[in-house]
């Protein structure tokens, strides 16, 4: 019995002596493991995605300003032309595409898993719109964010199978606003609080939830599941806005989730000012990330 009523079960049973390494029962126990199925490998953790191919690889960003029936999202083009800016500083191809339609969003996705990825360290994509409930809004329809990455998985695109595959989605996850709390410490208190320019903050509607997509691929979210995502109409979304800058700064030298973490540390310092809208003021907004990367990535700067 432990302390709480209940009873404490151990994971192996005790000899009664020390065992002593012996290399020749060490060999048959990987012997029977193999013939298990089970693989045993020393794993470096260390270990780095090979990024020395010809090219960094194909950057796609799907920025929607206008859609039927809504009122434009203003701002996103700021997005647009911060981020075309910074992954080309990081040697990416960079295709932005505005306003598309979802048969043309699918039709871009298609061309781009059909294309051969053979001589490229990675691909990227990134969609700035709406959200709703797993979906991503083009300018006309919604169309599930699953199917967009299907066309990038093993079986649809080969080329890149062991590559990294970022998406980078800046839209609203949900109808919740994130109250600001007191840290014990005062580290993250610097808090960034948009005030006389709040009134030109709005927010991307919608909600989905956290994806799992396949091995080697990382999904970075604008915001947690069910949270609003904050967008400066004369600025750019406060997401964007601090990865560009974190990029800019770190981008060669950071490895990549690591980056990624400190955006997240700074937009939680930024909340929202004097807006009309009483819900929003002082909320704050958190990222989040969902990494199935299977090494560590970098995008140390090519030799020209």
């Amino acid at each position: 019995m432990n302390s709480f009523g209940g009873k404490t079960k151990l994971d192996s049973k005790p000899s009664g002596k020390p065992e002593t390494y012996s290399a020749e029962r060490h060999l048959h126990r990987s012997i029977r493991l193999r013939r298990k199925g089970f693989v045993l490998e020393r794993m470096d953790p260390a270990e780095e995605y090979e990024m020395n191919h010809k090219r960094r690889g194909l950057a796609l960003i799907f920025n929607q300003e206008l859609f039927e029936g809504q009122a434009p999202r203003r701002g996103t083009n700021v997005d647009r032309d911060k981020l075309k800016e910074r992954l080309e500083d990081l040697n990416f191809e960079v295709r932005p595409n505005n306003n598309l339609t979802k048969e043309e969003v699918i039709c871009e996705l298609k061309t781009a898993s059909e294309t051969s990825h053979e001589d490229a360290d990675c691909f990227l994509c990134v969609f700035l719109s709406h959200g709703e409930k797993d979906h991503i809004y083009a300018k006309d329809d919604k169309i599930p964010i699953q199917d967009i990455m299907a066309f990038f998985k093993g079986d649809k695109c080969k080329s890149l199978v062991g590559k990294p595959k970022i998406f980078i989605i800046q839209a609203c996850r949900g109808d919740q606003v994130d109250n600001p709390v007191t840290p014990m410490c005062g580290d993250d208190s610097d808090d960034d609080t948009l005030g006389e320019n709040a009134e030109d903050t709005e927010v991307d509607t919608g909600i989905f939830s956290t994806l799992p997509a396949g091995a080697d691929f990382l999904v970075c979210y604008s915001v947690a599941e069910g949270y609003f995502s904050f967008r400066d109409l004369e600025n750019g979304s406060w997401y964007i806005q601090d990865l560009c800058e974190i990029l800019r700064h770190h981008g060669e030298t950071l490895e990549f989730t690591e980056l990624l973490t400190l955006v997240n540390r700074r937009v939680c310092r930024r909340s929202v000012g004097n807006m009309s809208r009483i819900i929003y003021r002082g909320k704050k907004q958190p990222p989040c990330f969902a990494s199935m990367l299977t090494k560590k990535l970098y995008f140390r700067s090519k030799n020209k």
